[in-house]
């Protein structure tokens, strides 16, 4: 059994009923949010050794904030010891103690402690907020499977962080274009220069770079490392460029791979009613490589009049643009601290 079926069968047959019984007028949500691989369906044989097992989303309208408390009361009473032989109570990784896993929060606030920052009543980011949560953030909000929803908030805000805002998202794809032209070029000058290891080196980080940007030219939120070439957008077709990419011998062949991805990224980008060059890259200086042409990025935040945003210095985007910490990113509060990082720069982003 997938632990999404699970979830599923638990919140039916043993969380439901006892809610009807128990707390008849409560509107509420069930669903399996948050973190684990099995949010994502991708779970398998081994994913069964840490946090899998009977977990549940239960959440409340944000006016119900108070009765979280003894819904909390009502469940620890009333569940039972074990489901589908599968144990209830069990120790996670946050947890270590042999306690249910069905969380209790209210739309908001469990949105927050996703996110790292707290949507407004009306279900909107700031400008900021936006820069500060990940991918993987979003997904534990966005992903999941919803079981029952009578809360009437949690569809909408699901529905807010579909992807970013118009002017954000042309500034984070900006962004992206930047770091990767930034260091196109060193994959043939490190390697005239005997440096073969590091051409490779560069030529993997590029490999890695490029499947952002296919995330981002998609409209996708991206995973964690862990699951990012599953989740791929257009797996198909960029799997050829960046395994040539990884695997060439020659650093022509690693330089034209990633020209070869970038081009179908920018068509891509293109298609999706974004601004881009009939191009993606140009020649680097009077030297014999490539790199991403200035009209790429410079198109895009062409489109940016945020003041906040205009602000930025040039090629600083969001946090998992400038951040390579998992204990950083992975950690929601780490991630709203950062975010003063951003007034730091900028004498105060607000919008």
């Amino acid at each position: 059994m997938k632990g999404i079926d699970l979830s599923r069968a638990f919140a039916a047959d043993v969380v439901e009923p006892l809610l009807t019984r128990h707390l008849p007028e409560l509107r509420h949500a069930t669903a399996r949010l948050g973190s684990g691989s099995d949010m994502l369906g991708l779970d398998d044989e081994i994913s069964r050794d840490h946090d899998w097992g009977c977990r549940l989303t239960l959440l409340l309208p944000d006016a119900d904030r108070a009765r979280v408390e003894s819904v909390h009361t009502v469940l620890e009473a009333e569940l039972p010891a074990e489901y589908a032989g599968h144990p209830v109570r069990f120790p996670v990784t946050w947890n270590r103690t042999e306690s249910h896993q069905v969380e209790v929060a209210t739309v908001t606030d469990f949105a927050a402690s996703r996110l790292g920052t707290r949507p407004s009543p009306g279900r909107e980011l700031t400008t900021k907020g936006w820069l500060t949560v990940t991918g993987q953030g979003v997904l534990e909000v966005t992903a999941g499977a919803v079981f029952t929803d009578t809360t009437g908030e949690l569809g909408p805000l699901r529905e807010s962080l579909r992807w970013y805002p118009a002017e954000v998202d042309r500034f984070v794809l900006a962004t992206a274009w930047i770091r990767i032209g930034m260091r196109m070029s060193f994959i043939g000058r490190t390697a005239e220069r005997g440096q073969e290891l590091q051409s490779r080196i560069i030529s993997a980080a590029l490999a890695g770079d490029l499947m952002e940007l296919s995330y981002l030219v998609h409209r996708r939120w991206a995973p964690y490392a862990k699951w990012r070439e599953a989740l791929l957008p257009a797996k198909e077709t960029l799997a050829e460029p960046l395994s040539r990419l990884l695997s060439a011998a020659d650093w022509r062949v690693r330089e034209q791979a990633v020209l070869d991805a970038a081009e179908l990224l920018l068509k891509v980008q293109r298609e999706n009613g974004r601004p881009g060059p009939e191009t993606a890259t140009a020649r680097f200086f009077d030297r014999p490589f490539r790199t991403i042409a200035d009209e790429v990025p410079f198109s895009l935040l062409a489109e940016v009049t945020d003041p906040g945003l205009k602000a930025i210095p040039y090629g600083v985007g969001a946090v998992g643009q400038w951040v390579d910490s998992d204990p950083l990113l992975s950690n929601p509060d780490n991630r709203a601290k950062l975010a003063a990082i951003y007034d730091n720069l900028t004498d105060g982003l607000t919008s």
